[in-house]
């Protein structure tokens, strides 16, 4: 048995292209079922619904063979023993600065100010702001990141940004680019050693979905 753990919504949506394209039908809706574990029209593969920031933990620790994942988790969350074949360029969006459209974010950097920073991406965030040389205070938040700024808790939000409505809604302003972020295919070491021939399969299978070798 294959087990693949994907995440409700954009990655779930993007990725069942990919999966019809290697002959692959979920057979049922994680938005209208209450299954965690969904079959598959294959009697060998079934997928995995769990938290987007779980689906590494789920392949490091075997609780899945393979997996599909955002950039930003396996940075934020490390991805020690985990095999990336493959970057599937789905779920495409980007991680960014964003501030209140009247604050002067580039005047205060110049001025080395220490800014308060809301994000759910403390690594990332740290290790950019030191990049830069600019001092932080990090605060950590799982949602809303936009309301921070809005409330005065912080001068500025570190966040995946998609197409900027949502910023734009709420008078905040792109201010920096951080990365880009896609979406990968994440496999446990072991069970590529252990079920070689059958994920090897899948991987050419996504790979020849998206025009590239396998």
């Amino acid at each position: 048995m294959i087990t693949l753990a994907l995440s409700k919504g954009r990655i779930f949506e993007e990725t069942l292209p990919l999966l019809r394209a290697a002959g692959i039908e979920v057979l049922e809706d994680p938005e209208t079922s209450r299954k965690l574990i969904l079959p598959t029209n294959q009697a060998d593969l079934r997928v995995l619904v769990v938290r987007a920031t779980d689906v590494p933990t789920y392949v490091q620790q075997g609780g899945a063979d393979l997996g599909i994942t955002g950039k930003d988790t396996l940075l934020e969350h490390g991805s020690d023993g985990l095999y990336q074949p493959l970057d599937l360029n789905i779920a495409k969006c980007r991680i960014s600065v964003a501030v209140r459209s009247d604050f002067d974010y580039h005047a205060a950097v110049r001025k080395g100010s220490r800014l308060t920073v809301a994000t759910k991406y403390l690594k990332i965030s740290r290790e950019f702001f030191a990049s830069k040389g600019v001092h932080v205070d990090l605060i950590k938040l799982y949602g809303s990141m936009e309301l921070a700024p809005l409330v005065g808790m912080a001068d500025a939000i570190v966040d995946l940004v998609s197409t900027g409505n949502t910023l734009k809604a709420n008078h905040l302003v792109e201010v920096e680019h951080i990365m880009d972020i896609s979406s990968r295919l994440i496999v446990n070491q072991a069970s590529l050693k252990l079920k070689q021939p059958a994920l090897r399969t899948l991987i050419d299978a996504f790979s020849l979905s998206l025009g590239q070798d396998g």
